[in-house]
């Protein structure tokens, strides 16, 4: 191969918005062949359709982490099959409770097997600023995403004051004196990281990451073939959103299909044009199986139509 493949890696937690963040480079990469890996942690991807586009090459890995020794062999075939491809730009959008510290010994690997195919450009970390200062105090993983980047976007500022930002840069600071650092509301960048030397930053050495089977968290699937008011399926989010990390999918409600997104207690309707075959949605839970039955009770209670949850 004579140019190698840009090799980006997006991270961040759960709801930070890596995925809105990725449609908008797509856009401004049009003209350019470029490929995705996804990597979610249901057993539905449900951010895939949302970023395919014709000509693009799209993977989808789920179930798992793809830095977890669980899917870390997904992950590399993936790669080396990818390789293959005549593109100028990979994407990897690793899950939101995804722990990148093993990235260096994974690109090591696929170079010893495949020779040097991928320019690693640097690794992108989203920060949701509205839970940032919370979660960062809790979750080991936000921590670890943060200390492998090398471009750290802050996230969302519209939604938080001046006295916040500032909190959150002097976090970021601390975890990671070298990245750098810009702000952002819907994930509204300049390009031109791009075109830059990101991994001038580099400068933490890579680790085993902290994502095992054993720290994989619950994650239920629910399909639905009728259709709700939106006021009830909000009450029932309502009911189980302080139980879970996330809950994301599609939906048909009473003005239309939507697509729903949930980070910690703050619902987000988008009406969506596509038809869906079924309603699905994924939870990724805080108190493992335990979330299974106040799912259940609540649905029936305010809903009281058949669904599945697996």
């Amino acid at each position: 191969m004579d140019k190698k493949i840009n090799l980006y890696l997006l991270s961040g937690f759960l709801g930070a918005g890596k995925t809105t963040f990725l449609r908008k480079v797509l856009c401004e990469l049009s003209n350019e062949k470029v490929g995705v890996i996804m990597n979610e942690f249901g057993k539905i991807g449900i951010d895939g359709p949302i970023i395919e586009k014709d000509g693009m090459e799209l993977v989808e890995i789920n179930r798992g982490s793809i830095f977890c020794s669980c899917l870390k062999l997904s992950f590399v075939k993936a790669m080396m099959e990818l390789a293959d491809r005549e593109m100028k730009y990979l994407f990897v959008e690793g899950s939101g409770l995804a722990d990148p510290s093993n990235i260096g010994d994974i690109l090591r690997g696929i170079r010893a097997a495949k020779g040097d195919v991928y320019e690693f450009k640097g690794a992108i970390c989203l920060i949701d600023s509205l839970h940032f200062l919370e979660q960062i105090e809790d979750l080991e993983t936000v921590e670890r995403q943060l200390k492998y980047c090398h471009l750290a976007i802050i996230n969302k500022i519209d939604l938080v004051d001046k006295d916040t930002i500032s909190k959150i840069e002097e976090k970021i600071r601390e975890i990671n004196p070298k990245a750098e650092i810009r702000k952002a509301s819907f994930g509204d960048i300049s390009f031109d990281f791009l075109n830059e030397d990101l991994m001038k930053n580099d400068w933490a050495e890579s680790e085993e990451t902290t994502n095992t089977e054993d720290t994989k968290p619950k994650t239920l699937n629910m399909t639905f073939t009728g259709e709700v008011k939106k006021e009830d399926l909000t009450r029932f989010i309502d009911a189980i959103s302080k139980d879970c990390y996330r809950i994301k999918g599609f939906f048909k409600l009473d003005d239309g299909w939507n697509q729903v997104d949930v980070v910690n207690r703050k619902i987000d309707y988008k009406l969506i044009d596509d038809d869906k075959e079924v309603s699905q949605l994924v939870f990724i839970s805080k108190i493992g199986p335990h979330v299974i039955r106040p799912i259940f009770n609540n649905w029936e209670a305010i809903i009281g139509q058949e669904m599945k949850l697996r």
